[in-house]
């Protein structure tokens, strides 16, 4: 009597542990402090290009108007924060969350002589199933 020797105690256990491992790394990844330095770099975008954890667009046009309206339609997207750089000195970055984890994705606009450099990329992770590439596709298309 009071001895478990079924062993669900330590199924229990087991269960609990990784359900708090779990939670952990969810919210040590939504709170992740951002170091502007990592992520504000110049880029080279000469072409429009996908991979399995960002995408880099380049966008043709007046550099200065571009510049403005992107920065428009990026600060009014949920979730986004410009971490360094201005869009007036042609070289800026945001961080842009996920809507359910709070992934952070981080975004690198730059002008070019003839237009903009769009990168975006994940921190976490390998993959983001597309969501870097249609987030950059959606931006674009309203730029029009």
């Amino acid at each position: 009597m009071g001895m478990d020797t079924s062993g669900q105690g330590m199924k229990s256990m087991t269960f609990w542990f990784l359900a708090i491992l779990v939670l952990g790394v969810m919210a040590y990844i939504r709170h992740a402090p951002s170091d502007p330095t990592q992520w504000h770099v110049p880029i080279f975008v000469t072409e429009n290009a996908t991979y399995a954890g960002g995408a880099e667009r380049f966008v043709a046009g007046d550099p200065g108007t571009l510049m403005q309206k992107l920065d428009q339609i990026i600060q009014s997207e949920p979730r986004s924060t410009q971490i360094a750089g201005q869009s007036e000195d042609g070289h800026v970055t945001y961080v842009v969350r996920t809507r359910w984890m709070g992934y952070p994705d981080y975004v690198t606009v730059q002008s070019a002589q003839n237009g903009i450099q769009i990168y975006s990329r994940l921190w976490f992770g390998k993959s983001d199933l597309g969501v870097n590439a249609n987030r950059l596709d959606r931006w674009i298309a309203q730029l029009n």
